[in-house]
């Protein structure tokens, strides 16, 4: 499975027409694009724990949309609906990441971790 993930704070002083925007470009991908398996939208929560004071930046919001394979998530980037959705995502946040994981359930996922690619 594959996932792309997002990390994003919405930049200060965002409509609320703005992210209505943003919010009904995202539902319509999710509507209009046959490749995604799963998506999820949160807000970030904090339970005071130690880790949560060494992150560099912070980011308020994750989403996660999941693909069976690349293809899957190659066709939803080059779908005519991604095209607004990724635009007024960049237009609407004042800092992000986004990446992109091959996921791996339980121990076979863990197992991953233990792999040496590329010489190192």
């Amino acid at each position: 499975m594959i996932a792309h993930v997002l990390l994003f704070r919405p930049r200060a002083g965002l409509s609320a027409d703005e992210a209505r925007a943003l919010g009904d470009a995202f539902e319509r991908a999710l509507n209009d694009i046959p490749f995604v398996r799963r998506a999820q939208v949160g807000k970030r929560i904090t339970i005071g724990r130690d880790y949560e004071q060494l992150m560099a930046e912070n980011y308020d919001y994750a989403a996660v949309i999941e693909f069976d394979d690349v293809a899957g998530l190659k066709g939803y980037l080059e779908h005519p609906s991604h095209e607004e959705v990724g635009r007024r995502f960049f237009e609407s946040i004042e800092a992000g990441l986004v990446y992109d994981f091959e996921m791996t359930t339980g121990a076979d996922g863990v197992a991953t971790l233990l792999e040496r690619r590329g010489g190192a």
